[in-house]
């Protein structure tokens, strides 16, 4: 006799956290054989020590930068400040941009080629005219970061603005919705997924920017500090730095993709069984009132 899903016991079917740790146990048995394996491939000899460090030489190295010497931290503030600053900038600008793109016909037409004139020059050929009119600081470095997390949500934004189902936009006119309406009640919320992952992509490459305008011309920020460990040939700070800028892009991706499960959470299964349970809540608990 078949056995529905409905009828396995709760304590037989796997929970979300079984789930999870099994998935986290074996990403961390993956990365431990990778770095067991480049440890051994740089001991046998297989691997030059000298460019290619050995993942116990990084370890110290991060030991010794952040521990020991604590030099970092500045640096990796004035990087981290200076993506962010780019991406608030850039983000704004294309979303703001974008939304009257959408919203205006002729405006789309006419603003859609100047669009395009920063986003097929090369930023890092932009960098020396930016250095010149802004200067030597951070200005520079977060001009660029917004010139890149500019296109992403432009793009996106006026696609989500022009993929709006036409049969519910012409209920909305059929009930005598203003313009007001039907942009915050149908535009946006159904463009509202596009624009997150628009964003998401943003939020990855402002790291990008901060650090190309840091390589070309700073005297603080971590390209900085890559600079002077790779100079040196201490190729395993070097590397350090690397693992850390990797660390940051890694956390600001996924505080990007937490927030698009928080505002798109219609697009997300487990969140929006969380918020259909709360919601049911709330309206038992206004029912027993």
């Amino acid at each position: 006799m078949a056995v529905s899903a409905t009828s396995i016991p709760a304590a037989v079917a796997p929970s979300r956290e079984n789930v999870w740790l099994r998935r986290l146990v074996n990403h961390v048995l993956i990365f431990a054989a990778l770095i067991a394996a480049w440890e051994a491939g740089s001991r046998l000899g297989w691997l030059d020590p000298l460019t290619t460090p050995r993942p116990s030489d990084i370890a110290r190295s991060i030991f010794t930068i952040y521990v020991d010497q604590k030099n970092v931290y500045w640096h990796f503030f004035v990087t981290f400040v200076e993506a962010m600053a780019g991406f608030v900038i850039g983000s704004t600008a294309g979303v703001g941009l974008a939304i009257a793109a959408g919203l205006n016909e002729p405006f789309r037409r006419y603003i859609q080629p100047y669009i395009l004139v920063p986003q097929v020059t090369p930023r890092v050929a932009l960098t020396p005219i930016l250095i010149a009119w802004l200067g030597f600081g951070w200005s520079p470095k977060i001009a660029i970061a917004a010139l890149i997390c500019f296109f992403p949500p432009f793009v996106n934004t006026v696609t989500g603005m022009l993929s709006v189902d036409e049969d519910a936009r012409e209920m909305f006119r059929s009930l005598g919705a203003t313009k007001s309406q039907v942009f915050w009640k149908l535009q946006l919320p159904s463009s509202m997924p596009i624009i997150m992952a628009g964003l998401k992509i943003a939020m990855s490459l402002a790291l990008a920017g901060a650090i190309v305008g840091e390589f070309l011309s700073a005297n603080q920020g971590m390209a900085v500090l890559i600079h002077r460990y790779t100079y040196s040939l201490n190729m395993a700070s070097s590397f350090a730095m690397l693992l850390s800028l990797t660390a940051l892009g890694f956390v600001l991706f996924k505080a990007a993709e937490f927030a698009d499960s928080r505002i798109v959470f219609w697009n997300h299964d487990d969140r929006m069984a969380a918020v259909g349970r709360k919601r049911a809540a709330a309206w038992n608990a206004g029912d027993r009132r």
